[in-house]
């Protein structure tokens, strides 16, 4: 049956198209309704950083960056614009802060009024949401004990504190995948994944937490009865407005009234584009490898798991509870790492030359040198990373820690480059490895990873993972999931999907499945020990 829905869905002329914005860049993709990909656009996006752990971005760049996706993905996808049946967003969790008509405003020190954006890893609010979980409100058990300052409550309340007259100008506060399908339809709604998640809403109660706002010193809101934050909360592929308005309509190039779902976060839409593939979703952890890493457990009751985020109700699988870990820098710590090393010019150099990131030269020459992915770990030993150069997500919630790198020598040629990258996935799979034992301890385990997200693509990290965290990875067939992810929002608000459980069973599949090798297995418990004595002695020094 579910064959023949998907070779009438392949063979229908309709279309929907998912929006993923990231941290760099917006991707626009179109799939046809059995969730084969047609075409994909992409265009980067400014991030603008300053002292005070400072990042900010403009709605202004976002949208302009959004309209063309959309146009350049639809022309090259075959398909009439007229055939459009949905539209799906997705982005970072990042505060987006509009006047009245919403006219962007300055959030920060460069009083550059289209720099309105306060991104979902700016830091500026550590001393506020130190403030806030001091107070041990009830509302901070669903946020796995701790808020984080990449969460919106800290944001609001630092720009209460530091930019009063922003504060008070604002007419909305909006989370960036909310802003996108307001700005499209012109419908308030707010989704029940970006509340749940950033915001303290209770979707499990349906209700905002009044007492919580006024004992942190955001009463005003409360007072609004959150209008400024949202009183239409609904859940992801919800319809918003009555679809597409004339003139986001004459933006993307589509007829007026196309449908427009009501958003996710773009991690958890990598964890619907994914997650439902084998043996389903409350078997399968989604790990999302990007900028940063993001994990995605789903289970039908609520589990509590100290410093991992959560446990949020219908926050990505409506109906669902979602328990969301990760790291604050994943693609971006190794990134980072790289740049230490005397090497790392000439291997820019030799990547560029060869047409190729450079980590993919690095992890095709790790491979290459110890014959096998799953040897290659041989290449790092004696020499170990703890990459919180962002501090700890989950599952310590310590935004204080820094990264640590042990065994450094002289060696300044590309070898030893080599085996930094190395040593730096294997940190990020023990990372990895720590939120999955500390769930499954807490009554959330899991039997795969299914992995998504540009810095997983290559077999090398992929064995990696499998390899330093024991359980197979599986990757989809979907060549971008997250955009996929919001692609079935879209077919869930078109109608042509019942239910995001129906998008995610009927729209992906696992493509390959890779096992952890005995062979490497002791070798990486003796590493995972190491790393945990790095993590606990960086933890007793970092105020020395």
């Amino acid at each position: 049956m579910i064959d023949q829905t998907k070779a009438a869905a392949a063979n229908d002329t309709r279309f929907l198209i998912g929006v993923d914005v990231g941290t760099g860049s917006v991707r626009a993709g179109t799939f046809d309704l059995a969730g084969t990909m047609l075409s994909v656009a992409k265009r980067d996006i400014a991030l603008f950083k300053e002292a005070g752990q400072i990042v900010e971005q403009s709605s202004r760049d976002i949208w302009s960056a959004v309209c063309q996706t959309i146009r350049e993905a639809v022309e090259t996808s075959g398909r009439s614009p007229s055939d459009a049946a949905g539209i799906g967003f997705d982005a970072t969790c990042s505060l987006v802060v509009v006047g009245a008509e919403g006219e962007p405003l300055a959030v920060g020190p460069s009083e550059d009024a289209d720099r309105n954006i306060v991104v979902w890893m700016d830091h500026r609010a550590i001393g506020q949401a130190e403030r806030i979980n001091a107070l041990g409100h009830d509302v901070l058990k669903y946020v796995g004990g701790r808020i984080s300052p990449e969460m919106e409550t800290p944001k609001l309340l630092w720009l209460k504190e530091n930019r009063p007259e922003t504060f008070a100008k604002a007419w909305q506060f909006f989370d960036l995948a909310d802003y996108l399908s307001w700005r499209s339809t012109g419908d308030l709604a707010r989704s029940t994944c970006t509340l749940t998640c950033k915001w303290t809403y209770l979707a499990h109660e349906r209700r905002w937490d009044a007492d919580y706002f006024r004992k942190i010193g955001l009463g005003t809101l409360a007072d609004e009865d959150f209008a400024r934050i949202g009183q239409r909360i609904v859940e992801p592929g919800t319809p918003c407005g009555e679809g597409l308005t004339e003139q986001a309509a004459a933006d993307f190039g589509l007829p007026a009234g196309v449908p427009v779902a009501a958003g996710m976060i773009d991690a958890h839409a990598g964890g619907i584009g994914t997650v439902g593939v084998g043996q389903g979703a409350t078997s399968n952890l989604a790990y999302v490898f990007g900028t940063s890493s993001c994990t995605m457990t789903t289970t039908r009751e609520p589990v509590f798991v100290p410093g991992v985020w959560g446990p949020y109700y219908s926050a990505m699988v409506p109906g669902l509870w979602l328990n969301e870990g990760g790291q604050s820098a994943a693609g971006a710590a190794i990134d980072q790492l790289l740049l230490f090393h005397p090497a790392a010019d000439e291997a820019k150099s030799l990547a560029k030359s060869k047409g190729v990131a450079l980590p993919v030269l690095l992890a095709d020459m790790a491979i290459e040198k110890a014959k096998s992915a799953s040897r290659a770990v041989e290449l790092a030993r004696g020499l170990h990373v703890v990459p919180e150069f962002l501090g700890n997500r989950a599952p310590f919630a310590d935004p204080h820690a820094r990264a640590i790198v042990a065994g450094l020598g002289m060696e300044r040629d590309l070898d030893g480059l080599v085996a930094l990258y190395v040593a730096g996935l294997c940190g990020i799979g023990y990372g990895l490895r720590q939120i999955i034992e500390v769930q499954a301890e807490a009554g959330a385990p899991v039997e795969t990873i299914v992995i998504s997200g540009g810095a997983g693509q290559h077999p090398l990290t992929r064995q990696i993972l499998a390899d330093s965290c024991g359980i197979s990875v599986v990757t989809p067939v979907a060549e971008e999931p997250v955009i996929l992810g919001s692609a079935m929002l879209g077919a869930v608000a078109a109608g042509t999907a019942a239910s995001v459980m129906d998008a995610m069973k009927n729209m992906s599949a696992a493509k390959e499945t890779v096992v952890p090798a005995s062979a490497a297995l002791q070798v990486h418990n003796d590493r995972f020990a190491a790393y945990k004595t790095l993590q606990r002695d960086g933890r007793l020094i970092r105020n020395c």
